[in-house]
């Protein structure tokens, strides 16, 4: 035995290569095979049905399937034969039926779930001003539980992105189903069940959870005063008088059986017109015109006449009708075009960051059908149809100029100037958004409550006086315009503006901009601050700078600061 041994070290010796080699080999086969036993042992423990290991086969689903949103429509059209109308996920998530019988034979898993859902609703219950949690709601693919809009997100589906989708469109209600589907509806139409059914993790937001398999997460929309307005994809414009002459004023009229808002809706969208117009069992279809401007609403009471299709709205009668703005684009204000000569005088569109400058710009082109310039250039604003971002600001192919500079020398490098004034509480937290969250996003909660927000007051709530008090000083002609005003009765100030520009009105253009006024860059109206972010110290210096605008403006024999500015 010693003599082979022997022969076996002599050979190593020679080539040390060999034994090295071996020993690594050793090593791996060892290494295999503890491995081996390791994922033997997880499988186990991941069939006892625990979360875990539906995550994990989540993963590997997305790794070996392309298309997760394709997975998700087609599992809507497979169902099981034992249980119609029962809607389950990709292939590579368990069958509930399956992790069900797995859960009766080893126990435990169902608490476990249940412990997860409990958490979960404990987190919802918290009223946060924005939505508030109903409950885990039956969700039937042939009678939905919520009637109204819906889209999927595979990928990055989360709770606040739906309520912010539904809140938009004016929806009392927003429900999360399979992790990655949004409805949204008026009133609920299913009854509800435990949470614990709703147990499906939100695809863009793991910790939330967002339904189940033809289960609805459903949430209560605290919605702004402007987000009430809607329903669903219309607008709601109010209680108006029948016009004089109904026919020309609505050209398409027609009786609808079992009228609802809906319906009315939907007829005028498929003729392409923008006003949907009820008066009882009647829908007439058109545009604002001279002859149905939409400039004097009546009392909401007079309206008050419930539709027969549908208990809960309100369908107007023969005089008095309600009046829905839909989806349609109105046409007769969105043609655009650089100036077809080159201007002689260059006209700034000055404003403080935050003070609307953008949604100024975008009245502006509509009513004048001319392209604006900028100071600068943004490459997200000339994406979305402000062409004349990229042209140098002396162009002269623009009817006025962006511009938030407030130098002596900036100022005096144009002839006139438009300067839009806003509410510096409001300003201030618009800028402070945009320069953390986009043009249409938000700031964070830690931003918010860290430094940068006090940081950002203390720097940027001077500028905000400085830039109209330059503008008064400097300027060689100044119209102002307050943000507010703009809002309040966009029609004639508006109209205002355009007059300053040297061009004519045209009415029925004006009309056309009342009705697609808000443009690309808007936020929503459901994110909100839970609190005030103004300290007092914040407050007092403000409130200083507000008194010493109104001073300004009224040394210039202009209207001082809207009252809603002034310190109470």
């Amino acid at each position: 035995m010693a003599k082979p041994l022997l022969k076996i070290q002599r050979y190593f010796r020679r080539k040390p290569v060999r034994f090295f080699s071996l020993i690594l080999l050793y090593l791996t086969a060892g290494s295999l095979v503890f491995l081996h036993s390791g994922f033997v042992g997880e499988s186990r423990s991941g069939a006892r049905g625990g979360r875990d290991s539906l995550v994990a086969s989540e993963k590997g689903g997305r790794t070996s399937l392309s298309d997760a949103r394709g997975l998700g429509i087609m599992s809507r059209v497979f169902k099981e034969t034992r249980r119609s109308g029962r809607r389950y996920g990709p292939p590579w998530m368990k069958k509930p039926g399956q992790e069900g019988q797995e859960t009766m034979r080893r126990g435990g898993d169902y608490t476990n779930n249940w412990n997860r859902a409990l958490k979960a609703r404990s987190a919802k219950d918290v009223d946060d001003g924005r939505a508030k949690y109903i409950g885990c709601h039956i969700d039937d693919t042939q009678k939905r539980a919520l009637r109204g809009v819906s889209f999927f997100d595979y990928k990055k589906m989360t709770v606040f992105r739906c309520q912010d989708n539904c809140a938009e469109r004016g929806y009392m209600y927003a429900g999360l189903e399979f992790g990655a589907e949004c409805y949204c509806g008026h009133k609920i139409q299913a009854p509800n069940v435990s949470d614990s059914e709703c147990n499906m993790e939100c695809k863009g937001e793991k910790g939330n959870l967002c339904g189940g398999a033809n289960r609805l997460s459903i949430y209560r929309l605290e919605l702004s005063q402007e987000s009430a307005r809607r329903y669903g994809s219309s607008i709601f414009k109010g209680c108006f008088h029948r016009p004089d002459n109904v026919t020309l004023a609505l050209p398409i009229s027609a009786v609808i059986q079992n009228m609802s808002v809906e319906k009315c809706v939907d007829m005028c969208t498929e003729r392409e017109k923008t006003l949907a117009v009820l008066g009882g069992d009647r829908c007439h279809c058109g545009f604002p015109t001279p002859l149905f401007s939409l400039h004097e609403p009546e009392d909401e009471s007079l309206c008050l006449h419930h539709c027969l299709g549908e208990e809960f709205e309100t369908c107007g009668n023969e005089e008095y009708f309600v009046v829905y703005q839909t989806q349609v684009q109105d046409n007769r204000c969105m043609d655009r075009h650089f100036l077809p000569t080159r201007a002689k005088q260059l006209v700034a569109l000055a404003s403080f960051p935050g003070a609307g400058n953008t949604w100024a710009r975008h009245l502006i082109e509509l009513a004048t059908g001319f392209y604006t310039g900028s100071y600068y250039f943004d490459g997200s604003l000339y994406n979305k149809g402000f062409k004349g971002e990229r042209d140098h600001w002396r162009s002269g192919r623009t009817i006025c100029i962006k511009t938030h500079e407030s130098g002596k020398k900036e100022i005096e490098s144009f002839d006139s100037s438009v300067v839009m004034i806003r509410n510096p509480y409001k300003a201030l937290m618009a800028e402070f958004n945009r320069k953390y969250g986009g043009h249409i996003g938000f700031a964070s909660q830690a931003h918010w409550k860290g430094k940068e927000w006090p940081e950002f007051v203390k720097n940027y709530s001077p500028w905000w006086a400085s830039h109209t008090l330059d503008w008064l000083n400097y300027g060689k002609a100044v119209h102002v315009v307050h943000f507010e005003n703009v809002k309040r009765d966009l029609f004639s100030h508006l109209k205002g503006m355009v007059q300053f520009l040297g061009l004519k009105v045209s009415e029925e253009r004006l009309l056309c901009v009342e009705g697609q006024k808000d443009g690309n860059f808007k936020r929503s109206g459901l994110r909100k601050l839970e609190y005030d972010p103004y300290t007092p110290e914040m407050r007092a210096s403000i409130n200083e700078l507000v008194r010493k605008v109104d001073a300004a403006l009224r040394k210039r024999n202009m209207p001082g600061v809207p009252d809603e500015y002034m310190p109470r």
